[in-house]
C-alpha cells in the first residue's frame, strides 16, 4: 500500500473514532437532560397545595371513619298526606318510592351481525389490504432520494467523504453476500394468511348502570259504606215484651236439656253368661258434618268430571264457522239414579234463584202400569247424586218452582192431588197436600203454575187436570184452600142421563200457561186438540177458542218477549206458532213424529226447541231460518226409549232433556244456536 494511501486510511479511522467519541458525548448530555426533565420528557412539577386545604396529622390520616350507605333517597318529599276512605281521615303516606336515576347514557353501538356492522367490517378489511402496498412503494422513493444525495455529495469530493463511501460500499457488499448466502441456505417462509380485523364495536361495556324503573302512582277509591239512620221509640210495654221473650227462650232451652234421651242399660245372654252394655244416646254427629261432607263430595265430583266442567265453561265449537247457519249440541253431564231407572221423566223445572239447581219429577205415562213416584233435585255441581230426594205413593206428573220463594216447589200427582214441598225443611213428606175433603182433582194433574201473591200476601198456584177443572190453590195458615176458576166444557158432547136428562161433558185439560205481563190471561190446551184463551175474571165462558191440533195438546207456552205470540205442540207431529189475535197459526212445523215437549229460549224471542218421541232434539231460530231447524240431533241412543221433556237454563247456554228411562241429559248449545238478536234503534224525528 503506498504511504499516502496508508496515511489517508489512518486519518479516516481517526475521524471515525472521533465521530464515535462525539456520539458518546451527545448521549451523555441527553441522559443528563432526561434526568432533569424526567423519563417522560416533561419537566418535573412541584406539589402545590391550596391555601384553604385542611392539614391533617399522621394520626388523623390513619383514623378510620365508617360510613353507612343506604338505599333511601334523602331528597324525597316528606309528610305527604292523603285521605283514607276506610278511616275517613287524612293519613300520612309511609311507603314512598326511593328510586333515583344517577346516570343515563345513550349508546351508539352497532351489532356485528347487522347490515351496518357487516359493511364496516368489509371496509376495514379492504383498508388493511391496501396498507402494505403503500409501504412497499415508500422504500423505493427513499432509495431514489438517497441516490440523489449521493450524487450531490460526489460533486464535493473530499478525502473523508471518499473514505466513508468506501466503507459503506464494503459494508453493502458484505451485507449482500450474507443475504445471498442466507437465501441459499434457508428456504422462503410460507405466506401467512391475512388476519381479519375484528369488529371494533363487538365488546362488553364494563361500566353499566342498573335499569331505572319509571315512577308510577296508583290510587284506589272505594265507595263509602252505606249508612242508615235508625230511630225508634221505646216505652214500658216494649221493655216488658223483650223481657218476656228472653224468659221464654230460657225456658225452651231448659226443656230441650230435659228431653235428652236417657242412657239405657241392656242385658244379653250369650253362652250361659249375661253380658250387659250401655246403649249410647242418639247423636247428631252425621247432621253436624253433613255440610262439610257435601262440599267434599262436590270437590271430588269436580275432579272426576273436570273435562266436562271445562267444556261447559270454556268450549266453543269452532266448526260452526264452516257450517254456515247450522249448529250442534255438545253432550255434557248425565243425571240418573238407581231408584228411577224404571220411571219416566214427567216434568223438569229450573230454580229461579240458583241457576245450577233443577227439579225432576218421575212417574209413568203408561196408565196400565202406575206405581210410585220420585222427586229429585239435582245440581250441576254434583251430577252423581241428587241434592234432595222425595218419594211419593203416586206418580208425579208436573212441578214448578216459586219465582220469589225458591224453596217452595208445587207438585201435581197422577191420583189428582197437589202438594207443596219445602226444601228448607228436612222432611220427606210435603208441607202441604190436598185431600178429598179439600177439593182434589179426580183425574191426573197435568200442570201446575205459581202466580203472584194475592191481596193478603198469600202464596197461590193453579192446576189443570183431565177432569176439566182449573183450580186455584191458596196457602192459608197451615192448609190449602181451593177455588174453581173455570170448567172446560166440550162442545157438542152430551150424554143421556137418567129420566132423559142431557148431561154436559167436560173437556180434559192437558196443559196451560199464564201470560207474562197480563196476569188474568191464560191459555189451556185440551185432549181434543183445542186451545182456549181464558180469563180469571170470567169463569163461565172463554175469550177465544183455537182449533189448534188434531190430537192432544202436549204443551202450550207464551213467548217471554213477544206479548202476542205463543207456541203449542201435539202428538199429531206438529209444532205451531200463534198470534192470539189471529185464529190461524203463523208457522207450522211438521217433525214427522209425535212431539213430546216444546220450550222457548230465555235469551231470544225467535229461538225454541222441541223433542220428539224418536229421541231427537230440534232447535229452531226464526230469525235465521223460518223453514227448517238449525240443529236436529239424536239425544237418546237406546231403542224403545222416548224423549219426554226439554227445558232451557235461564242463564247458561245449556238445555236438559229427559226420557222414559229416567235419564237426564245436559247438552251445550253451539255458538250458531245462541246468537243474540240484533237491537234495532228507532230514531223519532219531531217536526220543528
Amino acid at each position: 500500500m503506498p504511504p499516502k494511501a496508508a496515511d489517508k486510511r489512518r486519518q479516516g479511522q481517526g475521524a471515525s473514532s472521533g465521530g464515535k467519541a462525539g456520539k458518546a458525548g451527545k448521549a451523555k448530555k441527553r441522559d443528563e437532560e432526561t434526568s432533569e426533565t424526567g423519563e417522560d420528557g416533561l419537566t418535573a412539577r412541584a406539589v402545590v397545595r391550596s391555601p384553604d386545604q385542611l392539614r391533617l396529622t399522621e394520626a388523623e390520616l390513619k383514623a378510620e371513619i365508617t360510613r353507612t350507605l343506604t338505599a333511601d333517597n334523602p331528597h324525597i318529599p316528606r309528610d305527604i298526606v292523603r285521605f283514607s276512605f276506610i278511616e275517613r281521615a287524612y293519613k300520612l303516606v309511609d311507603d314512598m318510592d326511593q328510586t333515583t336515576i344517577h346516570f343515563t347514557l345513550n349508546g351508539y353501538l352497532i351489532h356485528k351481525d347487522s347490515d351496518e356492522g357487516r359493511r364496516q367490517s368489509i371496509r376495514s378489511s379492504t383498508e388493511a389490504e391496501q396498507a402494505p402496498v403503500e409501504e412497499k412503494e415508500a422504500p423505493v422513493e427513499a432509495s431514489a432520494e438517497a441516490t440523489e444525495e449521493a450524487e450531490t455529495k460526489d460533486e464535493e469530493p473530499t478525502e473523508e467523504a471518499e473514505a466513508a463511501e468506501e466503507e459503506e460500499r464494503e459494508q453493502a457488499a458484505e451485507a449482500a453476500e450474507e443475504a445471498k448466502a442466507a437465501e441459499a441456505e434457508e428456504p422462503p417462509l410460507p405466506k401467512q394468511p391475512e388476519k381479519k380485523l375484528a369488529n371494533q364495536f363487538n365488546f362488553i361495556e364494563r361500566g353499566s348502570a342498573t335499569y331505572q324503573y319509571p315512577l308510577r302512582e296508583k290510587g284506589l277509591q272505594t265507595d263509602p259504606a252505606p249508612i242508615e239512620n235508625f230511630s225508634d221509640n221505646v216505652n214500658q210495654w216494649c221493655i216488658y215484651d223483650a223481657y218476656m221473650e228472653e224468659l221464654e227462650r230460657i225456658e225452651k232451652a231448659k226443656e230441650k236439656e230435659k228431653a235428652k234421651p236417657v242412657v239405657v242399660k241392656k242385658e244379653e245372654t250369650h253362652s250361659g253368661r249375661k253380658l250387659s252394655y250401655v246403649e249410647p244416646p242418639h247423636s247428631d254427629s252425621l247432621s253436624k258434618v253433613a255440610k262439610a261432607a257435601k262440599i267434599a263430595e262436590r270437590m271430588v265430583n269436580l275432579n272426576t268430571f273436570d273435562d266436562i266442567a271445562q267444556d261447559f265453561k270454556y268450549f266453543e265449537d269452532a266448526s260452526d264457522e264452516f257450517r254456515g247457519q247450522e249448529g250442534t249440541l255438545l253432550p255434557l253431564w248425565k243425571f240418573q239414579s238407581e231408584k228411577t231407572k224404571k220411571l219416566a221423566v214427567t216434568a223438569i223445572s229450573w230454580n229461579p234463584k240458583y241457576n245450577d239447581l233443577f227439579a225432576v219429577g218421575y212417574g209413568s205415562y203408561d196408565f196400565m202400569k202406575q206405581g210410585h213416584g220420585m222427586l229429585l233435585v239435582y245440581t250441576l255441581k254434583n251430577p252423581s247424586f241428587p241434592e234432595y230426594s222425595f218419594s211419593s205413593e203416586s206418580g208425579i206428573m208436573c212441578l214448578d218452582f216459586h219465582s220469589e220463594h225458591s224453596h217452595l216447589l208445587a207438585v201435581g200427582f197422577y191420583d189428582g192431588n197437589v202438594a207443596i214441598y219445602n226444601l228448607k225443611k228436612a222432611s220427606s213428606q210435603p208441607s202441604y197436600k190436598s185431600s178429598a175433603k179439600s177439593g182434589k182433582h179426580t183425574e191426573p194433574v197435568w200442570q201446575v203454575k205459581w202466580q203472584k201473591d194475592d191481596m193478603d200476601n198469600n202464596c197461590n198456584f193453579f192446576s189443570v187436570s183431565s177432569d176439566g177443572r182449573i183450580v186455584s190453590w191458596t196457602l192459608v195458615k197451615n192448609e190449602l184452600v181451593h177455588m174453581d176458576v173455570i170448567k172446560l166444557s166440550a162442545d157438542g158432547t152430551t150424554m143421556q142421563g137418567p129420566e132423559g136428562l142431557q148431561l154436559q161433558m167436560l173437556g180434559s185439560g192437558t196443559s196451560f200457561d199464564f201470560h207474562k205481563k197480563i196476569d188474568y190471561l191464560f191459555l189451556v190446551g185440551t185432549e181434543e186438540g183445542k186451545i182456549y184463551k181464558c180469563s180469571k175474571s170470567y169463569s163461565n165462558q172463554f175469550l177465544d177458542v183455537f182449533e189448534a191440533h188434531h190430537m192432544a195438546v202436549d204443551s202450550v207456552s207464551w213467548n217471554p218477549f213477544h206479548l202476542k205470540v205463543f207456541i203449542s205442540c201435539s202428538s199429531d207431529w206438529t209444532v205451531k206458532i200463534w198470534d192470539h189475535t189471529i185464529k190461524t197459526p203463523m208457522f207450522v212445523y211438521d217433525l214427522s213424529t209425535a212431539v213430546g215437549d216444546v220450550a222457548w229460549s230465555p235469551y231470544s224471542s225467535t229461538v225454541f226447541a222441541a223433542v220428539t218421541i224418536d229421541g231427537q232434539a230440534h232447535v229452531f231460530d226464526l230469525n235465521i231460518n223460518k223453514v227448517e231447524p238449525l240443529c236436529t240431533q239424536l239425544v237418546v241412543t237406546r231403542k224403545k226409549n222416548k224423549t219426554t221433556h226439554i227445558q232451557f237454563n235461564p242463564v247458561h247456554p245449556i238445555i236438559v232433556v229427559g226420557d222414559e228411562r229416567g235419564l237426564i241429559t245436559c247438552l251445550k248449545l253451539s255458538p250458531n244456536l245462541r246468537k243474540m238478536p240484533r237491537i234495532v234503534s228507532v230514531l223519532w224525528c219531531l217536526p220543528s
